[in-house]
């Protein structure tokens, strides 16, 4: 990676003079922000450091306040551990990420440190109408040693240090905690994260990569439809059946139980695949690259000297040509247990048995965690990981292979005691993996799973931009709570929508597969819709919904995705949309020329810090009422921001009732949800064209959940309006009065006009779906 320009400074920033009195600064034991107090009891021991980084790895200055860097140093003897204050937190709200399982993150909030949850990765202080401003605290690596916030006594906010070595000690730290300030919590984090790319220069921010081509495709995952007995056939019918059904797929992505694997207790060369149950594999470890005999054995039907996963993969693509990128699964380490020490055509490994820390030990009991604990794993040492991901990869990439899912990442600081500390291991790791997925799977060919850590956010992201931001989507409750088929699904949506937050800086988020045919899969339908990331679904072979599949699927095996990513909306940031049995989560989005707005309830389960785990809180669900308006879409955002400057009105389009409403910028529009339902609202500015005066507004194709992202192009002339759209179906647009005239491609057309809404039907036109809607007035 090449070193990113730096540029350091002691000018004003925003206003503010940092010459004179620094954003952050010590004033006794206090540590204020622009002049308010944030912090109370400092101890002594804590440094603050003023920024020196004004500007991005482009030069560009940074458009918010100043940031400052916080260390501490600690008496005795250097240690692999710490656990210090950095002062208490008192009436305050936060919202904060922190890891609930080894793999996952999710949101939480509070107002005091005794609030903080241990392995919190982020924390953000609401600001105050009296000028504090929004306050970010992250937890960064420095050297050797890793880390977290974890809450303190008496409401202090303690950070944990750790190199997750013995071998790996210091007591002196100085830029391990980053601040950063400003006026907008969504800007704050992101010019935050700009400074750590500068300060650390190990990662790349989402903006400096391309997600793989899987985002814009519709994908079919064989994981809840076969768990490990996937095989050839079945993968077969799988996409023969959604492409009959008219939801062709554009990804395959086939899941565990592809791979050469066997327990330490079987011979060295046979396979152990009468695992057919979840959770059985978890022992195994992997015995060669090449798959294993249900797709080894595969006949072309074509031709029978062609055999194989080469021969499958072929035959898949050359029968459905929607199927574009065909992925496979696979562990970081090879397979839940790693390699099998001694099998023959693999890399030297050795069993290494995992050792979770003492803030990991807080987190939810785990399966996968219990299983890789039992029987260690067959690891394979950070100087020989080039090899093993080299050999891994050139067999995929030589059967035709598109990419990859990484899965259990977060399992290298388990593993770290021997090899230098987490950090050090991890860049080992991360820089193979890179490297090979560079020279094998076009830089981009990888979707990262069970990596929410900031260890993979800081070391895993060079190349890597695709990633799930939520635990995995659970068809039911895996600890046996019948209730867990719904509560489990507003905990998914939470999850993903606000790690996105931290996440969305790194990578493309990836709300994760869910299937068509559960009791809530359109609750899910409607998030995956908006979430600006892939769409995808693990039904099983034949059960489908189609009429539901087809409001997010085109003809031709793709979607229509946002342009950004969604985030919760500001006024829901420091709110529990959870369990507290009042807020609704709301979520925001761009289309091309509009806003997008998704409101979700979700209440009636989640974390609980008494038993450690997620859970259903029934007291907590309700009917719930919100407000929303066209401020809670944060229009000047992403790479194509949408200028709202002097729009008087907006156009409010409900996709569950298919009503129209008129609002002013600041108008409440109240909605009413049943527990776990959903509404989505097309936000779409009015504007008077100009030789008609007529008020219009386009609204997109209703047939579709995410209803604005048909809307290709938007051009106003003097008396009419002209809109290309991709897709089919009924489209509508707001106007004024009834047009004079309305054609496609050229053509007349007969259209509706009600509820001052012009309704067309659209036809597909192939290759791509795109046509073009010429309105006269």
């Amino acid at each position: 990676m090449a070193p990113p320009s730096v540029i350091k400074s002691d000018a004003a920033v925003n206003g503010i003079d940092l010459t004179g009195k620094p954003l952050f600064r010590l004033e006794g034991s206090n540590l204020l922000a622009n002049g308010h107090v944030v912090l109370t009891d400092v101890p002594v021991n804590v440094t603050v450091t003023s920024s020196p980084y004004l500007a991005d790895k482009d030069g560009e200055p940074v458009n918010a306040s100043a940031g400052s860097f916080i260390g501490f140093n600690l008496d005795g003897e250097p240690q692999s551990r710490h656990v210090a204050s950095i002062g208490k937190l008192r009436d305050i709200r936060f919202m904060s990420i922190f890891r609930f399982k080894v793999w996952w993150t999710t949101h939480w909030v509070g107002s005091k440190g005794s609030d903080i949850e241990n392995e919190t990765q982020i924390i953000i202080l609401e600001n105050s109408g009296a000028g504090r401003p929004y306050v970010l605290l992250l937890p960064l690596l420095e050297r050797s040693f890793r880390s977290s916030f974890q809450p303190g006594e008496d409401d202090d906010v303690a950070v944990c240090v750790e190199s997750g070595s013995t071998q790996v000690t210091a007591s002196e730290f100085r830029q391990v905690v980053y601040l950063h300030a400003g006026d907008d919590p969504f800007k704050l984090v992101k010019d935050a994260m700009k400074v750590i790319r500068v300060h650390m220069n190990t990662f790349k921010l989402l903006e400096e990569k391309t997600p793989p081509g899987i985002v814009d495709k519709f994908g079919w995952c064989t994981w809840d439809a076969f768990y490990l007995t996937v095989n050839p056939d079945g993968v077969h019918k799988g996409v023969k059946c959604l492409v009959d059904g008219g939801c062709p797929p554009g990804l395959v992505l086939i899941d565990d139980g592809w791979q050469s694997i066997g327990h330490d207790s079987d011979d060295i060369d046979v396979e152990g695949m009468s695992c057919t149950v979840a959770g059985e594999q978890m022992p195994c470890r992997l015995l060669k690259f090449q798959e294993n005999y249900k797709f080894r054995d595969y006949v072309s039907p074509k031709d029978q000297k062609e055999v194989g996963m080469k021969a499958f993969v072929r035959d898949l693509k050359d029968e459905f040509s929607t199927v574009d990128y065909i992925y496979v699964w696979h562990a970081l380490c090879g397979y839940w247990g790693g390699l099998r020490p001694g099998a023959p055509t693999l890399p030297p490994s050795t069993i290494v048995q995992p050792e979770l820390s003492p803030g990991l030990k807080l987190t939810m009991q785990d399966l996968a965690v219990d299983k890789i604990v039992d029987t260690g794993i067959g690891f394979v040492s950070p100087d020989m990981a080039n090899e093993f991901y080299e050999g891994l990869h050139s067999h995929l990439q030589n059967v035709g292979i598109d990419g990859v899912k990484v899965d259990v990442i977060h399992i290298l600081e388990m593993l770290c005691e021997k090899y230098g500390g987490r950090v050090d291991l991890a860049k080992a790791y991360f820089k193979a993996l890179t490297s090979s997925v560079n020279k094998h799977f076009d830089g981009n060919g990888v979707i990262a799973s069970m990596e929410h850590c900031n260890d993979f956010m800081f070391l895993g992201t060079e190349a890597i931009s695709l990633g799930r931001v939520g635990d995995d989507f659970w068809c039911t409750d895996p600890s046996g709570d019948i209730n867990g088929t719904y509560w489990l699904q507003g905990c998914h949506m939470v999850h993903c929508a606000y790690n996105s937050l931290w996440m969305g800086n790194f990578i493309q988020p990836d709300w994760d597969m869910f299937q068509s045919t559960h009791p809530c899969a359109e609750f899910h339908a409607a998030s995956r819709a908006i979430s600006g990331g892939p769409i995808y679904i693990s039904d099983c072979v034949g059960q489908h919904d189609f009429d539901l599949l087809k409001r997010l699927v085109l003809p031709d095996g793709s979607i229509l995705r946002c342009e950004y990513y969604a985030l919760p909306t500001r006024d829901r940031l420091f709110e529990d949309p959870l369990h507290d049995g009042k807020t609704m989560l709301k979520i925001w989005n761009l289309n091309k020329y509009t806003g997008i707005i998704g409101a979700f309830n979700c209440q009636g389960g989640g974390w609980c810090r008494e038993t450690r785990r997620n859970q259903c809180f029934s007291q907590c669900v309700n009917t719930l009422t919100a407000t929303t308006n066209p401020k809670d879409v944060e229009w000047n955002s992403g790479n194509n921001p949408i200028s709202i400057e002097n729009v008087e009105e907006f156009a409010l389009f409900l996709s569950q009732s298919k009503k129209l409403v008129l609002s002013g910028p600041n108008d409440d529009l109240e909605i009413t949800l049943e527990p776990f339902k959903f509404e989505l609202i097309t936000v779409s500015p009015v504007v008077t064209v100009v030789g008609s005066a007529v008020q219009f507004a386009p609204i997109g194709l209703v047939n579709m959940l995410n209803t604005s992202g048909a809307i290709r192009s938007l051009v106003y002339h003097e008396k009419s309006v002209e809109i290309g759209v991709r897709g089919a179906g009924e489209f509508r647009v707001y106007a004024s009065r009834k047009p004079v005239s309305c054609k496609i491609d050229g053509e007349v057309v007969e259209f509706g006009y009600e509820e001052s809404m012009v309704v067309v039907q659209v036809p597909w036109s192939p290759p791509e779906g795109l046509s073009s809607i010429k309105y006269a007035f």
